[in-house]
């Protein structure tokens, strides 16, 4: 992974994009060409559509390609689902730049089978296959820290899934993603939209990739850098770090917070602040900090974990 501030200083500018999807070529509501229609009259740069991967539905890896323009792209994925997590539940696993000659797992259909794929296993094939991996809406799954500690092939964390926040009220990736973080796990946050279209589930989480160039090759590389931030509306414009405080500067926001290991957090808070500068006494025997700024209306954005090391 590559230097932890790298999305502010790298070369190109920042792509808007969802990476969790679905049309009615698995559980969606709508036609393949009408969710890439949507995202792209919304603004958004890129989008991965990523149907669920089971047998019930031919084990889909959806062809997004004529989709393609000059201003808007398309990464190819999967939600993919194979073994049981502690709970007794069938796996989520999001993967983005899968080949589409990825094998299928012996996955019928939304239940556990026998003689099936373990969940680690099939991250791991996705991640050599080329895939930027992440765990899916632990929240909303009712994953145990154990069932994350396994997932070793995993890139990043769902900290934020707008489908998940609509329909359940179970959003959250942060506590799954905190503790893994201060077991030494180096992932990234990701935010997404999980969007059917059955519900308001769409257009609430994206991610803001720093690439120079909006080409499916180039996003997929700066993801597995870590070279974006997850956003609900605010812009995070640049963080810089020095030994005693870390400076945000960002579209107009009325709080800036940094949290570390444990109950570390400090928060700044302000009318229409553009750029504040929070003190880092507080992550002294932190190993890691992240940051959140909160605009007006309560929309949030997040870096990813900064390693003070």
């Amino acid at each position: 992974m590559s230097e932890p501030l790298s999305a502010f200083t790298a070369p190109g500018r920042f792509f808007r994009g969802n990476l969790h999807t679905h049309s009615d070529l698995s559980d969606g509501a709508l036609p393949l060409d009408e969710v890439c229609r949507r995202y792209k009259a919304e603004g958004y740069d890129f989008l991965a559509v990523t149907e669920h991967f089971i047998g019930q539905y031919g084990y889909p890896i959806a062809d997004t390609t004529p989709f393609r323009d000059n201003s808007f792209t398309t990464l190819l994925g999967a939600e993919l689902h194979s073994g049981a997590m502690q709970n007794g539940e069938l796996w989520h696993i999001l993967a983005v730049g899968l080949p589409k000659e990825f094998k299928a797992p012996h996955a019928p259909g939304f239940w556990p089978v026998e003689a099936q794929e373990s969940g680690p296993d099939i991250a791991r094939r996705a991640r050599d296959a080329g895939a930027f991996v992440a765990i899916a809406h632990p929240q909303w799954s009712g994953m145990t820290l154990d069932d994350a500690r396994s997932i070793e092939a995993a890139h990043a964390v769902e900290i934020y899934n707008h489908g998940c926040h609509t329909g359940c009220d179970r959003a959250d990736g942060f506590h799954t993603a905190d503790l893994l973080l201060s077991e030494g796990r180096r992932l990234t946050m990701i935010a997404t939209d999980d969007a059917h279209f059955t519900e308001p589930d769409h257009f609430g989480g994206w991610v803001m990739v720093k690439s120079e160039a909006n080409t499916p090759e180039l996003l997929l590389e700066a993801l597995k850098r870590g070279d974006f931030y997850a956003s609900q509306g605010p812009e995070i414009e640049g963080v810089s770090l020095t030994g005693s405080e870390v400076t945000v500067r960002s579209s107009s926001v009325v709080t800036v917070i940094v949290q570390g290991h444990g109950s570390a957090a400090t928060a700044t808070h302000g009318h229409s602040m553009t750029e504040a500068s929070v003190p880092l006494a507080r992550f002294i025997n932190s190993p890691w900090i992240r940051i959140t700024v909160i605009d007006a209306a309560g929309k949030r954005a997040w870096t990813n974990p900064i390693w003070l090391d």
